[in-house]
């Protein structure tokens, strides 16, 4: 059974930082593209981070680049999703997402997600 389970949100001031993890399980990790997605009330789920599991490259959506970073750690098939300089616009639920049998980074449909964890950024 495949699950992804995310933690590490919250409420920051902006300027302020978070960190959010999700370890899978259910398939092996470095099989898998992963990402972290965030959705707005009312809005289409965005992407903002990628990462290719088994070359370690990334890549990231325009709004957050130079701010966010994504990692990983294989042995504990663990991503993470560190998050600096926070901005109210930052806003949202995220989620970490997973697409099987892929390789590199990926920005389409993902088939599996995270139940979200939801960060808040006050002004």
């Amino acid at each position: 059974q495949v699950q992804l389970v995310e933690s590490g949100g919250g409420s920051v001031q902006a300027g302020g930082s978070l960190r959010l993890s999700c370890t899978v399980s259910g398939f092996t990790y470095t099989s898998a593209c992963m990402g972290w997605l965030r959705q707005t009330p009312g809005k289409e789920r965005e992407g903002v981070a990628f990462i290719d599991t088994r070359g370690g490259n990334t890549d990231y959506a325009d709004s957050v680049k130079g701010r966010f970073t994504i990692s990983q750690d294989k042995v504990k098939a663990t991503v993470y999703l560190q998050m600096n300089s926070l901005k109210p616009e930052d806003t949202a639920m995220y989620y970490c997402a997973a697409h099987l049998l892929c390789l590199g980074l990926f920005r389409g449909k993902y088939d599996y997600w995270g139940q979200g964890t939801q960060v808040t950024v006050s002004s």
